[in-house]
């Protein structure tokens, strides 16, 4: 089981925990843990990545064993603690940094 961390706006939209686990079928990706989530909570699909192109989303980050690796391949192999369980996967919206005047 992979273990995934959401952003608290998904988490309200999935009625979940701050973590959940999916069960990744073959080889451990962004794309294959993004493909069991939306499997498993629907209502996440279009949230994360775009509908047509399967793109990332903008504001939203992917971190592994505390790397981001939101820019690479979506069907790169993830670290073998990430597949086994040992690390999370993390999913992270974007935040926003400014001035408070």
């Amino acid at each position: 089981m992979v273990r995934v961390i959401l952003p608290q706006h998904l988490r309200v939209l999935a009625n979940v925990g701050r973590e959940v686990q999916v069960e990744v079928p073959g080889s451990v990706t962004q794309r294959s843990i993004i493909d069991a989530l939306e499997t498993h909570y629907p209502v996440l699909r279009g949230t994360i990545r775009e509908h047509g192109t399967q793109k990332r989303r903008p504001l939203v980050r992917f971190f592994a064993c505390e790397d981001d690796v939101s820019l690479e391949s979506p069907d790169a192999p993830l670290p073998q603690k990430v597949a086994s369980g040992d690390e999370p996967f993390y999913i992270i919206g974007a935040i926003a940094g400014g001035n408070l005047r």
